[in-house]
């Protein structure tokens, strides 16, 4: 089996920012994405928002060269103003043509 090294992006946020993060990560040139409802809670426990909405976990498989774009585009318009948070994981994928 052949296995080609790639990034995982995974991306937590208030449901409401779903379609607009989703065309931000399109708009940076991501081939697919899945979007899971979520819940949880962090530091500072679990947000009253969530009862009203909720999270969303947005993952992508992306290769080295779209990362930078995507944590920028997070860093400038999502982390300060909204509840969202963002991780990169290094994963081997089996059909690496398809990212």
């Amino acid at each position: 089996m052949d296995f080609v090294g790639k990034k995982l992006i995974t991306i937590v946020a208030e449901s409401a920012l779903e379609k607009r993060l989703v065309g931000e990560l399109h708009n940076a040139g991501i081939k697919g994405y899945t979007v899971s409802t979520v819940h949880g809670a962090g530091i500072r426990g679990q947000r009253v928002g969530d009862l009203q909405g909720g999270n969303v976990k947005i993952e992508c498989v992306v290769g080295d060269d779209t990362v930078e774009g995507i944590f920028s585009v997070l860093s400038t318009h999502y982390f300060p103003h909204y509840a969202c948070v963002a991780w990169l994981s290094d994963v081997a994928v089996f059909r690496g043509e398809h990212f």
